[in-house]
This record gives C-alpha cells, structure tokens and sequence, in this order.
C-alpha cells in the first residue's frame, strides 16, 4: 500500500486511535462524537467508513473547515452533527454515543472542577457498553521535571502549561465514573519534554 493512499484514507489520525481501529475496538461503533475536534484530523477514516460522526469545537473556524469536509459523506448532516460547542456543555442527549473521542483536550482544563466537568459530560453521552478513548498530558515519567502551579495545572519541561494526570488519578476516575480499562494505560515519553497518556475505558452495562 502506497504512503499517500494511507494518508488519504487516514488523514492525520491519533496514532494510538489508529490503534484501536486496527485492533477493531470499535468495529460496532456506529454513532460516534469528537469532543474538542479541532478541524476533524481524527475523522477522516470514521466519515469514510460510513458512521454516522458527530463533533464539538469551541472554534467557529475549526467547525466551519469540518462541515466544509463532511458536506461529501450522506450519512451525516453537516449543520447538525458539528456544532460549536464547549466540551463540559454537550448539546446532545445522555447516552446518545457509542463511542466518544477525545484527543489533546482534558489536559486544557483550568482546574479540576473544570476537567470533572468536562469528562462528565462526555461520559454522560456515551451508551452502556460504549467506548471512550482519551490522550491527554500527563506527569507518568517526568514527574521531577514538571512545576506545578496550582489548580492541577504545571509546567512541563517543553515550557507549555497543562493539567496533568497521574496513573493513580486516571484508576480512581475509572471507577469513580463507572468504567473499566479496555486496555492497559500507555504513556509516551517524549525525550522527558512532555508526556502523553492514553486511556481507554469501557461504560460497564450497570453504570
């Protein structure tokens, strides 16, 4: 397979996104949410297998790019599918996803009333059964290297400001909200600048 027809059918996904497609995590997932979708770098391959893809950006400009991209897939309704929206204040009823992304944004939250809010209100929209992958900052391997600053937030070698989890925080998140891993928690270490954390968890049936 040639590098561009890859690129053309996976645009610039999350690598460890591309990863739960490859290992069919998400094969029956067929009503999906973008929480913080930028300009849909994640949904290019989603679009094109035919789900029905929803996404929340506080960008008008980013919302206005994925309609423009969306508009050549007839299973999704460009103007009602991508909305402007800030991610603790979904405009969707509860259990309404099967799967809900979100990719480089929890780690924005000021504080952590801000990142609970935001996590419950995408939990809030995700089916029983459904799936939620997150990446975000974290301090797993750099944890003498960060600053931190108050409110949950700190500063990271790189020199950018983040909320930062750690991998006990994520645990006790994941009972607290009434999941289960799918997956071992992962973190990438990138030259101790920053660290990236992927956390994959499942609403469990009775939650």
């Amino acid at each position: 397979m040639k590098k561009q027809h890859i690129k053309d059918t996976f645009g610039n996904i999350d690598i460890y996104l591309f990863d739960q497609l490859l290992k069919g995590t998400y094969d029956d997932c067929h009503t999906i949410l973008d929480a913080g979708c930028g300009t849909g770098r994640n949904l290019l391959y989603l679009l094109q297998s035919g789900a029905n893809v929803f996404g929340v950006d506080q960008n008008p400009e980013a919302i206005a790019q994925l309609k423009t991209l969306a508009s050549s897939f007839p299973q999704v309704d460009p103007e009602e599918n991508f909305k402007v929206a800030a991610v603790e204040q979904l405009p969707f009823e509860n259990e309404t996803f099967d799967l809900v992304i979100s990719s480089a944004v929890l780690h924005f939250a000021e504080n952590l009333n801000h990142f609970e809010a935001m996590l419950n209100s995408m939990w809030d929209v995700l089916k029983s059964g459904g799936y939620f992958f997150c990446r975000l900052a974290s301090e797993i391997g750099i944890e003498s290297l960060v600053r931190f600053i108050g409110n949950g937030r700190y500063i990271l070698p790189d020199g950018s400001e983040r909320f930062l989890v750690n991998q006990e925080m994520l645990l006790r998140l994941t009972k607290k909200i009434g999941g289960e891993l799918h997956e071992p928690i992962k973190t990438t270490n990138v030259q101790n600048l920053r660290s990236m954390t992927t956390w994959c968890v499942r609403k469990t049936k009775s939650s």
